[in-house]
């Protein structure tokens, strides 16, 4: 589980990242990174956590099928949050394929498309 600093809670921040950020697809998932945002909801002049968010629609599968996944991606993502630079707002979009996928090809594609995203990766 994610800890509380670390989610992604307000449609603001949803819509900010999908539409202002840069993205990465993958097999199973697309990822949604806008880098440095500031919060304008936290009080305090430190560097905001990194958050992360994640959209799972019925295309996914039932609801115990788009409830494993979305729990799958937050374990996954509960690791790799420390990588992300301070402020930045992440959203991970589950793609119809990921209720099939197993952990190790969700963690696969989260990988790619994170390094590609932090620039660590070329098209």
């Amino acid at each position: 589980m994610l800890p509380p600093e670390n989610r992604l809670r307000r449609r603001e921040d949803f819509a900010t990242a999908v539409r202002r950020g840069r993205r990465a697809g993958r097999q199973h998932l697309v990822v949604h990174l806008r880098s440095g945002a500031k919060d304008p909801h936290a009080p305090g002049e430190s560097a905001p956590p990194a958050r992360a968010g994640f959209v799972v629609s019925k295309a996914v599968g039932g609801a115990v099928v788009r409830n494993k996944v979305k729990r799958r991606l937050r374990h996954l993502m509960r690791d790799r949050i420390a990588q992300l630079p301070p402020g930045s707002l992440v959203v991970v979009r589950a793609l119809p394929g990921a209720g099939d996928a197993d952990q190790a090809q969700l963690a696969r594609d989260l990988d790619a498309a994170l390094e590609r995203l932090l620039g660590g990766g070329t098209r």
